[in-house]
């Protein structure tokens, strides 16, 4: 029975989060293609139904079917969905724009501001491809080992275009999976990029032994900061209330399945940055994001003590203790 591209999702990225994502979608029953790169071995995820690298233990749904062509990947689905880091995010866009066919929507799993231009991906996306396409945004608190294993979870899928939004949160929401819907583009954005920086700081300060007391503060004030970031770049404060914004920032806070997490334990244990990339083996997006934040908290004028010091610490050689200490020894104010 042949599947038509109005039923068929096409997922672009065979890291974690991409397989976990199409996983979940065929396991809904939705006809699914999964496209990766040379280096994702897509032949061998075709042979062995598994991928090995990221989600061993995760046997791939009857309905997802991989594809190492990209023209054939993007031709065979109307809805696109984009699963890369952040730096590439742009690349990828421009590698699909040519393939493209006016009718088709796009929609991305990618978090964090473009370092070069400080765009938020919604921005980088309108600057490649043009005003003509949907475009949409999946976020939240979410792991790819959980999602990919079927435990229960939710996320939240934002666009402006509410039958877009509508479509893909009916596609992917199962028995096990939830999804629901924002007209809030930028907050839900925003959310999944300044959390990176903030779980980084957790994972520093519970390295250096600081405790609970130390870990809620620092997750209550930081969810500040992200809100005044998300309000200077016309976001919903509301939007960071929910599971794109606290959710995904305490998850990623809190669990040493965050590698933004495991980044800052390490840190505090004296590890350099690089050694520590190494050894995870994938994208740890907040030391992007730190700096990303950095530029553009300053450029808007808005006030984010916990992100800056990360970024001191990232990017200025400055201890974790003595960023400690210039946190704790701001001038106090109202909250």
């Amino acid at each position: 029975m042949t599947t038509s591209v109005d039923e068929r999702i096409t997922v672009l990225g065979a890291g974690s989060w991409g397989t976990a994502l199409a996983v979940q979608l065929a396991r809904a029953n939705r006809p699914t293609t999964l496209w990766g790169r040379a280096d994702d071995e897509p032949e061998r995820l075709a042979r062995e139904r598994t991928n090995h690298r990221y989600l061993p233990d995760i046997r791939f749904p009857d309905a997802l079917q991989i594809e190492a062509d990209l023209q054939a990947a993007i031709h065979s689905s109307r809805d696109i969905l984009v699963v890369v880091p952040s730096h590439v995010f742009r690349i990828v866009l421009g590698q699909i724009q040519p393939h493209l066919n006016a009718d088709q929507r796009i929609a991305w799993a990618t978090k964090g501001f473009e370092q070069q231009t400080g765009q938020l991906p919604h921005q980088v996306a309108r600057d490649v491809l043009g005003a003509e396409y949907p475009l949409a945004v999946l976020s939240g608190p979410t792991f790819a080992t959980e999602v990919g294993a079927g435990l229960p979870t939710a996320m939240t899928v934002a666009s402006t275009d509410v039958q877009f939004a509508d479509d893909l949160a009916v596609r992917i929401s199962s028995e096990q999976f939830r999804a629901y819907t924002s007209n809030d583009l930028a907050g839900v954005e925003v959310g999944g990029a300044v959390k990176n920086v903030l779980a980084i700081a957790a994972g520093i300060s519970d390295g250096l032994g600081y405790g609970a007391n130390t870990r809620i503060a620092l997750i209550s004030r930081g969810l500040i900061e992200m809100t005044r970031l998300g309000e200077a770049l016309g976001a919903n404060a509301q939007t960071f209330m929910g599971l794109s914004g606290m959710g995904d920032l305490v998850l990623t806070c809190t669990d040493n399945q965050s590698r933004n997490r495991r980044m800052g334990l390490a840190l505090a244990a004296g590890r350099t940055v690089d050694a520590v990339a190494r050894e995870i083996g994938q994208v740890v997006e907040g030391v992007y994001a730190a700096k990303a934040v950095h530029g553009v908290a300053a450029r808007l004028g808005v006030e984010m003590p916990i992100s800056e010091q990360v970024y001191r610490i990232l990017y200025e050689d400055v201890a974790p203790e003595q960023a400690v200490s210039a946190l704790m020894s701001r001038a106090l104010g109202p909250e």
